[in-house]
């Protein structure tokens, strides 16, 4: 039992750290956030809130500047202050604002908040065994590749929940008559409205895939849904 306690103290900490992070996410948001109330984002949310027969689709303006969507670990969807403004002025429609929405409630539709709970414990747990386990063997740099595998495995498991979300947005967006055009117009763009360069890094060291592996991705989808027609 006393060679496991280390690995149990891990996914505790890990649990209530995640749990903490949550609460002070929550307290953050809701410090910093209203609802948005926007006629033309509107019409295209009542759209998907009736393709998922919904009453409604509540959206939130999180105060930051950085280009985001957020969907918080209560449920609820935010677009950053800075994205709003880029739709303001024009630099992005209505439609690919509406994308940016279906994707973040894909995250919650599909559970990603609990899973990335149980993930973050588990990852702290796989750490702390590979770090003694590899201590062991490789004496002062065990703990340093025990946090770089499992750094990679954390950023693989955020990867394939992006794609999930993009799928499920896809899948709303098109049973909404809005189409998967303006979500692939977005990540067309979504470089330089982030003014990021995605290609700057392998992509298995990126929390999210790279933007032409997912409009790929997004096309293969449309394509398999033309053929079953």
């Amino acid at each position: 039992m006393i060679k496991f306690t280390p690995i149990l103290l891990a996914i505790l900490y890990g649990l209530a750290m995640y749990r903490f992070s949550a609460w002070r996410t929550a307290r953050e948001l809701d410090a910093r956030s209203t609802e948005l109330a926007d006629g033309r984002l509107k019409s295209l949310t009542d759209r998907m809130a009736a393709a998922l027969e919904l009453p409604r689709i509540r959206v939130h303006i999180y105060e930051i500047d950085p280009v985001n969507g957020l969907a918080a670990p209560d449920g609820r969807i935010f677009i950053t202050r800075g994205f709003y403004n880029k739709f303001r002025a024009g630099d992005v429609s209505d439609a690919e604002l509406a994308s940016v929405i279906a994707h973040e409630m894909g995250h919650v539709a599909l559970g990603h908040s609990r899973r990335r709970m149980i993930d973050f414990s588990g990852q702290n747990a796989l750490r702390t065994a590979l770090a003694m386990v590899l201590g062991r063997f490789i004496p002062g740099i065990g703990v340093w590749i025990a946090g770089m595998l499992t750094t990679l495995l954390a950023a693989r498991l955020s990867r394939s929940d992006e794609y999930e979300a993009d799928a499920y947005a896809a899948a709303l967006l098109t049973k909404a008559g809005i189409g998967l055009g303006p979500q692939i117009s977005l990540f067309e763009k979504l470089e330089s409205l982030t003014q990021q360069n995605g290609g700057s890094a392998p992509a298995w060291l990126l929390s999210h895939p790279k933007t032409a592996d997912r409009i790929a991705a997004l096309k293969a989808l449309e394509a398999k849904w033309v053929t079953q027609e």
